[in-house]
């Protein structure tokens, strides 16, 4: 399949101090938390954006900062299965894999394996150690059910609600990674040298 069928979005928050991962400021600051938000987009981007086996996007919230910019969406409002939904919605046609942008494990392959694996399944995931996902793909058809209905986001549940709304469709899995979500997970990543520089210590 060409490369320009292919989609990878990157969904993320602009770093900004005092904004976003709540839980991981509490325990390493706010500077802390800020830099890695940035070294992490930036890194992502860097590693994943530049693959020629597919066209990556970046969806971004608030939606100002996404306003005119080539190759960067605004993912509009409502919770994050609406703002997902909207988005599968908004791109061309091909299959999309979206991943978050705090899990430093993530890597080229884990990608192209997603994209190998929509050839068969009509949804992909990368389970994260906290009962959600890091990575989810899917193919594109119409009147299918909503796969994000009523899914509890932000808890153990998030992965098990998903799958209950693919439950008739034929669904891959990726290996299982962490999310930097707290301090404790952030020192874990440092310990082993996934992407993360020694100014987070």
């Amino acid at each position: 399949m060409d490369a320009e069928r292919r989609h990878l979005v990157i969904f993320a928050r602009t770093p900004a101090f005092g904004v976003g991962k709540r839980r991981l400021a509490a325990g390493a600051g706010e500077l802390v938390t800020l830099r890695f938000q940035r070294f992490m987009l930036a890194d992502l981007r860097r590693r994943l954006g530049r693959d020629r086996r597919w066209r990556a996007w970046l969806a971004l919230t608030p939606d100002r900062d996404a306003l005119g910019r080539p190759g960067i969406l605004p993912q509009g409002r409502g919770d994050l299965g609406s703002r997902l939904l909207r988005l599968l919605k908004t791109l061309p046609p091909g299959p999309v894999v979206v991943i978050g942008s705090d899990t430093p494990g993530v890597t080229p392959a884990d990608i192209a394996r997603a994209f190998h694996a929509l050839g068969a399944a009509d949804a992909v995931f990368g389970p994260a150690r906290d009962g959600g996902y890091w990575l989810i793909g899917l193919k594109r058809a119409p009147r299918r059910r909503d796969p994000f209905d009523g899914v509890r986001w932000s808890t153990s549940h998030a992965l098990a609600d998903t799958l209950a709304n693919l439950a008739a469709r034929p669904v891959a899995r990726l290996r299982t990674l962490e999310d930097i979500d707290d301090v404790d997970s952030l020192e874990r990543a440092m310990k082993g040298g996934r992407c993360i520089r020694p100014e987070f210590s």
